[in-house]
C-alpha cells in the first residue's frame, strides 16, 4: 500500500485514516446546511452544530450539555468528526447506523424535540430546502431523504493528514522522539488493544474501571448515564460498560470521558492508566503519551482542527 508516494508499514497495529468513499455532492451540501440549521429543532432554537461545533473539534467544551427541557444530558457530547468510521455510535453503542442515531436525536424531547409532521412541513414550505431536496433526491422532503442527507454529510467529516497518519504512510520525520516514545508506550502497555483500527477506537465495548473505579455512579452520582450499557440491556455485567471512543483529534475535544469529568489530556491519560491498565505512570510517560496523542489531530477543509473555547457556566 502506498500513500503520498511512500510505503506504509504493514506491521503497524494501527492504520492511516482513509478518505470516505464517493459521496453525492448535492446530498453532502444539503446535509451540511441542515446540520447547522435550527429548523430541525422543535422550537427552532438548536441545531446539530450547537453541540458539535465543526469549527472547533466537532464538539463543545462543556462536560454535559443542557437540553430543551432544562435537563442536563446524560453524556458529554462526543466529536462528530470521523463518525462515519465508527461501527458503534453513542457512548453506550446504542446504534450501528447514523440514520437511526440521527432520528433518535431529532425526536428526543430533551435534544432536538422535533416531530416528523412538523419537521417535514417546515422543510416543504421552505423554498430553498424544497429545491435542494428536489435536486438531491428528486422529490419533496421525506423522512428517509432527510436522514440520508444528514448521514451523508456526517460521513464526509473525515480529518486526514495528521502527523500520525503521515508517519504511518512512511514519512518517519513526521513524529519526533518524544512522540514516538509515546506511541511505543501506547502499544506496549496495551492501549492499542481497545483503541484500535484506523479510527483508534470507536468499535468495541469496555468496562470503565477495570483496576479501579471509573464510574461516577460508584460515588453516588444521580446521572444514570454512569451505568453505561446497563440502562439498555439490564444485564449486571454491563454496568459501567461503554463504547471505547475514538482517539482521533482527542487533544482538541476536552473535556473527557462519558460525563466530561476530566478537563485536561494529562489527567485523562493518568486516570486511564490507573483504571484500565492498573499502572501509575511517571511524569515522563504521561508527557510522552500526551505528545503522541497530539499527533492524532487532523485537518478539516485543509485546516488543522482546534479546541473549542471554554464555556463559562
Amino acid at each position: 500500500m502506498k500513500a503520498g508516494g511512500r510505503d506504509a508499514n504493514p506491521r503497524e497495529p494501527l492504520a492511516p485514516l482513509q478518505a470516505p468513499g464517493p459521496l453525492d455532492p448535492s446530498r453532502v451540501a444539503l446535509g451540511e446546511a441542515l446540520f447547522s440549521d435550527p429548523i430541525l429543532s422543535g422550537k427552532n432554537q438548536l441545531s446539530c452544530a450547537s453541540c458539535h461545533d465543526l469549527g472547533a473539534g466537532g464538539t463543545i467544551n462543556r462536560a454535559r450539555t443542557i437540553g430543551y427541557m432544562g435537563r442536563v444530558h446524560r453524556f458529554n457530547a462526543p466529536t462528530v468528526f470521523n463518525v462515519g468510521n465508527n461501527y458503534r455510535l453513542g457512548w453506550r453503542g446504542d446504534f450501528t447506523s447514523l440514520e437511526a442515531q440521527n432520528e433518535k436525536v431529532l425526536l428526543d424531547e430533551n435534544l432536538m424535540a422535533a416531530t416528523w409532521p412538523t419537521l417535514l412541513q417546515r422543510l416543504r414550505d421552505n423554498n430553498r430546502y424544497a429545491m435542494q431536496f428536489e435536486r438531491a433526491y428528486g422529490g419533496v422532503p421525506t423522512r428517509a431523504a432527510l436522514l440520508d442527507a444528514l448521514a451523508t454529510f456526517q460521513r464526509s467529516l473525515s480529518t486526514p493528514n495528521s502527523a500520525f497518519d503521515r508517519y504511518l504512510e512512511g514519512n518517519k520525520a513526521a513524529m519526533n522522539t518524544q512522540e514516538l516514545e509515546g506511541y511505543r508506550i501506547f502499544k506496549d502497555y496495551g492501549c492499542a488493544s481497545c483503541h484500535q483500527g484506523s479510527n483508534i477506537g470507536g468499535n468495541m465495548f469496555q468496562k470503565f474501571g477495570i483496576f479501579s473505579s471509573g464510574s461516577a455512579g460508584d460515588r453516588g452520582s444521580d446521572n444514570d448515564g454512569d451505568l453505561g450499557r446497563f440502562t439498555l440491556t439490564g444485564q449486571k455485567q454491563d454496568i459501567g460498560v461503554f463504547r471505547v471512543p475514538s482517539l482521533r483529534n482527542v487533544a482538541v475535544t476536552a473535556p473527557y470521558f462519558h460525563d466530561g469529568r476530566i478537563g485536561t489530556l494529562r489527567d485523562a491519560v493518568s486516570l486511564m492508566a490507573r483504571s484500565q491498565l492498573g499502572r501509575t505512570l511517571t511524569a515522563e510517560e504521561v508527557d510522552a503519551l500526551v505528545a503522541f496523542l497530539k499527533t492524532l489531530t487532523g485537518e478539516y477543509h485543509g485546516r488543522t482542527l482546534k479546541a473549542a473555547a471554554t464555556i463559562r457556566h
